[in-house]
C-alpha cells in the first residue's frame, strides 16, 4: 500500500518530493503499523490483533475489584455533585454496577450529561425497561441501561412514576429509545411525553389493558379464535369454564370436581371391601 502511494506521488509530483514524503511516512509510522502496511508481512495482522486483544483483556482482569468499586463510587459522587437537583441517590450493586436514582424531571439533563461528558461518553442506550410494584406510591420504575464504548463501561439510570404522571421521552437524546419506550407504553401503560410516535408495538390493534401490570389478569380480557361461519379471526370476551377457575397445588387433577368425586367413590369402595376384624 505504501509503495503504491509513493508511486502515485512520484507520477504527480516528480521524484524530488518523494524523498520527503517517504521520510515523513517512516518517521510517523509505529512498528505495529509498519508491520500491518508492509506488503511482505502477511502474518503481522493476526499477531498484532491478538496482541491488542490480549493487552485489553489482561488489563481489565488485573484491575482490583476494590479499586473498581472506588472508581465507580467516585464517578457516581461526581455526577451527583454536578447534578444535585436531579440525582437523588447513587449506589453500587454486588456485581459492581453503578446505578443512578434520579428524579423524573431529570431524564433529559442526566442523559445529556452522561452522553456528552468527556469522562462518561455513554452514547449507546442498550435497553429501557420498567418494573411494576403496585404497593408503592409511584408504582412504576423506569430503568435505562447505557453503554460507553470508549471506556467499555455501563451505567444504569432509574426513575419513577405512576399511572397518570408522564415521563419525559429520552428520544431527543438517544434515537434508539423510540421503540423501547413504545414497548413500555404497550406493556405497562407508562406515558412518555414528547415522544414522536407513541403507539402500541407488541399487542394487537384495539387491545385493552397493559399485560405486564401486576393487576392484569393472567387470562386477559379477550380471546382470539377463528370463526368458520365468518371465515375470519374474531376477538371475544374470555369465557372460561368454572372448573378451570380454581386451581390447587396438590395435584393438577384436583381442580376437576368429577375427579374428586371419583376419588371419593374409589376410597369408599376400598374401605367397604376390607374384611371386618
Amino acid at each position: 500500500l505504501v509503495t503504491a502511494i509513493m508511486a502515485a506521488v512520484r507520477r504527480l509530483l516528480g521524484s524530488k518530493p518523494l524523498v520527503r514524503v517517504g521520510a515523513l511516512l517512516r518517521s510517523r509510522m509505529t512498528p505495529e503499523l509498519g508491520s500491518l502496511l508492509s506488503v511482505n508481512s502477511k502474518r503481522a495482522l493476526p499477531s498484532f490483533a491478538t496482541h491488542v486483544r490480549f493487552r485489553t483483556t489482561s488489563s481489565a482482569t488485573q484491575v482490583d475489584r476494590t479499586e473498581l468499586r472506588d472508581e465507580l463510587s467516585a464517578f457516581g459522587v461526581y455526577v451527583g455533585e454536578v447534578l444535585p437537583k436531579y440525582v437523588e441517590h447513587v449506589q453500587l450493586t454486588h456485581q459492581n454496577e453503578l446505578e443512578l436514582l434520579i428524579h423524573p424531571d431529570g431524564v433529559i439533563p442526566v442523559m445529556t450529561f452522561l452522553r456528552d461528558h468527556t469522562n462518561a461518553m455513554f452514547q449507546s442506550v442498550m435497553d429501557i425497561t420498567a418494573i411494576d410494584v403496585p404497593k408503592r406510591p409511584y408504582r412504576f420504575e423506569v430503568v435505562y441501561n447505557l453503554l460507553s464504548v470508549q471506556y467499555n463501561a455501563r451505567i444504569r439510570v432509574r426513575t419513577y412514576t405512576d399511572e397518570l404522571t408522564p415521563v419525559e421521552s429520552a428520544t431527543p437524546v438517544f434515537h434508539g429509545a423510540d421503540w423501547f419506550e413504545r414497548e413500555i407504553w404497550d406493556m405497562y401503560g407508562v406515558y412518555f411525553a414528547n415522544h414522536p410516535d407513541l403507539r402500541r408495538i407488541l399487542t394487537d390493534y384495539g387491545f385493552e389493558g397493559f399485560p405486564l401490570r401486576k393487576d392484569f389478569p393472567l387470562s386477559g380480557y379477550t380471546e382470539v379464535r377463528y370463526d368458520d361461519e365468518l371465515k375470519r379471526v374474531v376477538s371475544e370476551p374470555v369465557e372460561l369454564t368454572q372448573e378451570f377457575r380454581k386451581f390447587e397445588l396438590k395435584s393438577p387433577w384436583e381442580q376437576f370436581p368429577a375427579h374428586r368425586q371419583a376419588s371419593k367413590d374409589e376410597s369408599s369402595v376400598t374401605e367397604s371391601s376390607k374384611p371386618s376384624s
